[in-house]
């Protein structure tokens, strides 16, 4: 059997194969039409600008261009689908622009490449999108700093290896997570400031013998910089790696907080109550409040991070030459990992924002808990002058006394730490009743813990404050680099508009 017959009969003799137009053409027309056709149009007017103004074509071809890109059907372009007579989306786009100027259109490609262009249009993408993420980051921070500042005193125990550790706030633990979220913010602002730099100029990998103007087109486009390096222009995907990684960072950050939270809202812990609008019901058992909002959170969350490896996972092994085909395949993961984490940080703020803390029950079980016999411990060592390693060892023999007699920690008597001091030391020890009472005092052992970064609720009340000043700047920040773009495709379209109709 003659197996390349057979399969040129099913596939086609000419470009492109059947195959390859199902598993990767098409699926990434698909992509291009639906996410880099405007950013292409952006790159066209400020190609034709600058070459215009470096009087490398004339007025009058100038002039054509534009009335044939404000001729182009966008909407025809979007609603076309893929049928192989074009490679991909820029051969149809330019097709289009030679039919409507056919003696001057391809003078728009005048020292230009697909591959300087394809990059620049894959970062364009990507700072958008990077902004979006952005923006959804900082209206969670904002709802996290509210719920810190609601619950500055509400108590409760923390955990470390899982066990009771020790008192603190609901406000300290919600803070520690705005923090985390904030060096995630700012792990993607850095990777907005590597995107968001031009490699227009670069051309195929050379640049190009026209004096065309890379600065210019830096300007007309929006960018902050000039990647420089020509090679590094076309060839360097870390822009998207070092995107990919702050993303897949963020998503397990945040993944690790909502585990938490759907513990919380177990009866056993009790500690949350998530609004009806973020819970479902069982088809058969009519007592559940299912939290699924947080078990969604979860798992979206992880797909988000997988998403997020499968880019880097993509980028290893590629050869440090033109990437903007491998770039086809791996954009549409970082896509779609940023749109799912930023969709989990607006629901991550509704949620937070609508449900309810168990305040009553959380204080109790911190005053019948051991967690608070750290400061019994220090204590000894303020009444007593005790080294630290001697009172360890009394609270540690009254916990496990305690503990063996049922009693909690709010239940222990002096008589219990004097009797363990007698058999440690061989003598009872000069603290108070009073003195014991506070010590165990979830209140009184969170309120002297008042060292920068500890939960005294003033102290968590200054660390709120200071959030929400760095949460402004970051505000302003988004603003201007949104402003900064959305000023530079005006002028783009504004230009293009006033060439179009004259002349």
């Amino acid at each position: 059997m003659d197996y390349k017959a057979l399969i040129f009969g099913k596939e086609g003799t000419g470009f492109p194969g059947k195959t390859y137009v199902e598993a990767v053409l098409e699926p990434a027309f698909n992509e291009a039409k639906n996410h880099l056709l405007d950013p292409m149009m952006a790159i066209n007017k400020a190609h034709l600008i600058m070459l215009r103004e470096q009087e490398l074509i004339t007025d009058d071809e100038a002039k054509r261009i534009a009335r044939a890109l404000s001729g182009l059907d966008l909407g025809e372009l979007r609603q076309s689908r893929y049928t192989g007579q074009f490679e991909d989306l820029f051969f149809q786009v330019e097709s289009r622009l030679l039919e409507l100027a056919p003696d001057v259109a391809g003078n728009l490609h005048l020292a230009r490449s697909r591959n300087d262009m394809g990059i620049t249009i894959y970062r364009m993408v990507l700072r958008e999108k990077l902004l979006i993420t952005l923006t959804s980051a900082l209206y969670l921070k904002e709802h996290l700093l509210l719920f810190a500042e609601e619950h500055a005193e509400t108590i409760m125990i923390g955990y470390t290896h899982t066990q009771q550790a020790q008192p603190t706030t609901m406000a300290h633990y919600i803070l520690a997570a705005a923090d985390l979220l904030g060096r995630d913010i700012q792990r993607l602002r850095q990777a907005y400031r590597t995107c968001n730099r031009n490699p227009m100029g670069a051309a195929a990998l050379t640049t190009s013998g026209f004096s065309i103007s890379r600065e210019r087109m830096t300007e007309l486009l929006g960018f902050d910089e000039l990647v420089e390096n020509s090679y590094d222009a076309v060839c360097g995907a870390d822009y998207l790696g070092e995107a990919a990684t702050a993303v897949q960072l963020a998503a397990i950050n945040m993944g690790r907080v909502v585990q938490d939270m759907l513990q919380w809202c177990t009866q056993e812990f009790g500690v949350l109550k998530v609004a009806p609008p973020y819970v479902q019901i069982s088809s058969i058992m009519p007592q559940k409040r299912n939290p699924v909002s947080f078990e969604h959170m979860r798992s979206l969350l992880s797909s988000s991070a997988g998403n997020a490896t499968t880019v880097l996972n993509m980028m290893h092994n590629t050869p440090f030459g033109d990437i903007v085909d491998t770039e086809d395949d791996m954009q549409p993961y970082a896509w779609r990992s940023m749109s799912v984490l930023e969709q989990m940080y607006r629901l991550m703020a509704c949620v937070v924002g609508t449900m309810e803390v168990n305040k009553e029950g959380l204080l109790e079980r911190a005053y019948g808990s051991f967690a608070t016999v750290t400061e019994l411990a220090d204590t000894l060592v303020r009444t007593d002058r005790l080294s630290f390693r001697n009172s360890h060892h009394i609270v540690s023999r009254v916990v496990k006394e305690a503990s063996h007699a049922g009693l909690e920690a709010n239940q222990i008597s002096l008589e219990l730490v004097n009797r363990a001091a007698k058999d440690i030391l061989g003598k009872e020890l000069r603290i108070t009743e009073e003195e014991l009472r506070q010590a165990l005092d979830p209140v009184h052992f969170v309120r002297i813990r008042s060292l920068p970064g500890g939960p005294n609720p003033d102290e968590s009340r200054r660390m709120i404050s200071a959030r929400r000043s760095s949460l402004q700047e970051e505000a302003a920040w988004l603003q201007q680099s949104r402003q900064k773009i959305a000023n530079a495709m005006q002028l783009l379209d504004q230009i293009t508009a006033e060439w179009s109709v004259g002349g």
